[in-house]
C-alpha cells in the first residue's frame, strides 16, 4: 500500500486528515479509504466549526463519495459522531475533507460545480456517476459555502436591477447586477414589490443608503421600491427599453397607415410600403441597398411615417449623445414630438415626460444602462435550459449565482491564477 502522504495528495485532502487503511471492495469496484479526523479538529460543530461535548454516535460510521480513483469509484469512511452545540445543539461533528450536511468531498463538490458550467448536464451526470437532482443539491452547498466566506452585497454603489422569465406561465426571477464588479449579486423568484423588498432587507438600511445608481427599465414596481429604500440612489432609465419605445410607436403608425391603405383602396401606397417594415425599424448604418430604396420610397409617398421614422431615429440618436448636450436634444426631441400630431409619438411624447428624470439621470451618468444586466440575463436563460431537470428554483438560483456571481470554484489541484494561465495560453 502507498504511504499516507501520497493518500493525501491524490484524495486532495490536507493533514487535518488521518488515513488509516485502504480497502477495495472487488463486488463494488470501488476503493474505500477509512479515516478520521486528527484530534484538534474534533469535536467541531458542522455548522459554526465551535467546539462542543460529544452528544453521541449518531448512525455509526458513513461514506463520502471521493474522486475517482483512475476507472474505479472512491468512498471516504469514517464514523459521524453528533456534538451538542450551544447554538444549534445536536449537530454531526465537522469533518476535515467535506461540507456539512454532504455525501460528497469538497473536491468532488467543486469539480461538479466547476463542470456544470462548463459543459452539459447529461456529460455532468456520466462523467461524475451522480443523478441530474445530486448536482442541485451540490450547486446550492458550493455556492451557500461561497457566500458565507464573504459578504456578496459588500461595496455595492452601482446595481442594476430587472426581471427574467425562467419557465412558461409568466414565472419570473428578479435579479440585481452590481455595475462595478459585473456580478450577479442576488436572485429571487417573483417580479413586483415584496420580491425586490425582500433584496433590500437583506442588504440594510445603512448599506441601502450607500448606493448612489440604480438602473432599471421603466416598470413602476422598480421605481417604488428604489424611491422607498435607497434614499441617496438616483434612478436611470435603461436606453434600450426607451428606444424600443420609440420603434413601437413607428411601428404602430405603419400599421395604422397601411390599414387606412387597405380601407380606402389604395393600389399604389399599399405597393410603395409593402416590404418596407424592417427598412423603417433597423438602424439606419445596417439597412441593405434594397431596404434604402424602400426608405426613400417611403419618403415620397407617405409623409406622416416619414416623420415618424425621423421622431424615431432624432430620440435614438438623443441616447448616443452625453451631459447637457443630450438633455438639449431631449428637450428638442420633447418639443417636435408635442406637436408632431401622430397620436402614437405624441402619446409617447407623454410617456417620456413621466420618466423625464430617469432619462435625464441616464444622459448625465455616462450612459449607465441595463445593458450588462440584459447580457446577464441572456447567459441565464441559457442556465435555465440547463436547469430543466432541477424541481427547485433555489437550485436554479443557485447555479445562476455559481456561474454570473464569481462563485465558481477552481478544478481540483488548480489554482485560479494557474487556470487563467492555460486558458491564456490555449
Amino acid at each position: 500500500m502507498l504511504n499516507a502522504s501520497v493518500w493525501r495528495h491524490a484524495l486532495g485532502v490536507d493533514r487535518a486528515t488521518v488515513i488509516e487503511s485502504v480497502d477495495f471492495d472487488e463486488e463494488a469496484q470501488s476503493v474505500v479509504i477509512h479515516v478520521r479526523p486528527r484530534r484538534h479538529t474534533k469535536r467541531r460543530c458542522g455548522i459554526c466549526g465551535c467546539r462542543a461535548p460529544g452528544y453521541d454516535q449518531g448512525q455509526g460510521r458513513r461514506n463520502w463519495r471521493a474522486m475517482d480513483l483512475g476507472v474505479l469509484v472512491c468512498h471516504l469512511q469514517s464514523d459521524a459522531p453528533r456534538v451538542q452545540c450551544p447554538t444549534h445543539g445536536p449537530t454531526v461533528a465537522q469533518v476535515p475533507w467535506a461540507r456539512h450536511g454532504a455525501g460528497h468531498t469538497r473536491h468532488f463538490d467543486d469539480q461538479v460545480a466547476w463542470l456544470v458550467t462548463h459543459t452539459s448536464k447529461s456529460a455532468v451526470a456520466e462523467l461524475m456517476r451522480v443523478s441530474w437532482r445530486s448536482v442541485g443539491a451540490i450547486i446550492s452547498r458550493v455556492v451557500a459555502d461561497a457566500r458565507a466566506a464573504k459578504d456578496p452585497f459588500e461595496g455595492l454603489r452601482r446595481i442594476g436591477i430587472d426581471e427574467i422569465s425562467y419557465r412558461r406561465g409568466h414565472k419570473y426571477l428578479t435579479v440585481v447586477v452590481d455595475h462595478d464588479s459585473g456580478r450577479l449579486v442576488w436572485a429571487a423568484v417573483g417580479r413586483d414589490k415584496a420580491t425586490l423588498e425582500t433584496f433590500f432587507d437583506l442588504l440594510g438600511e445603512e448599506r441601502s443608503a450607500l448606493i448612489s445608481l440604480v438602473s432599471a427599465d421603466a416598470a413602476e414596481w422598480i421605481a417604488t421600491v428604489v424611491e422607498q429604500r435607497c434614499v441617496n440612489a438616483t434612478l436611470c432609465a435603461d436606453a434600450f427599453h426607451m428606444v424600443a419605445w420609440a420603434t413601437k410607436a413607428l411601428d404602430e403608425v405603419r400599421k395604422e397607415i397601411w390599414r387606412l391603405a387597405r380601407q380606402i383602396g389604395a393600389p399604389n401606397l399599399i405597393a410603395h410600403l409593402k416590404g418596407c417594415r424592417y427598412a423603417l425599424l433597423k438602424n439606419p448604418e445596417h439597412l441593405t441597398g434594397n431596404q434604402q430604396r424602400g426608405l426613400a420610397r417611403v419618403a415620397s409617398v407617405n409623409k406622416t411615417l416619414y416623420r415618424a421614422y425621423l421622431l424615431k431615429e432624432q430620440f435614438r440618436l438623443v441616447f448616443q449623445l452625453r451631459g447637457r448636450e443630450a438633455v438639449r436634444a431631449l428637450d428638442a426631441w420633447c418639443s417636435w414630438a408635442r406637436r408632431c400630431r401622430i397620436p402614437a409619438f405624441v402619446e409617447l411624447y407623454h410617456r417620456i415626460v413621466r420618466h423625464r428624470a430617469s432619462i435625464v439621470a441616464t444622459l448625465t451618468n455616462d450612459g449607465l444602462s441595463n445593458a450588462l444586466v440584459e447580457s446577464t440575463n441572456t447567459k441565464l436563460r441559457l442556465l435555465t435550459r440547463m436547469a430543466y431537470g432541477f424541481k427547485s428554483t433555489d437550485n436554479l438560483i443557485a447555479l445562476c449565482l455559481l456561474d454570473r456571481g464569481g462563485y465558481c470554484p477552481p478544478l481540483p489541484g488548480r489554482s485560479r491564477s494557474s487556470a487563467s494561465a492555460l486558458a491564456t495560453l490555449g
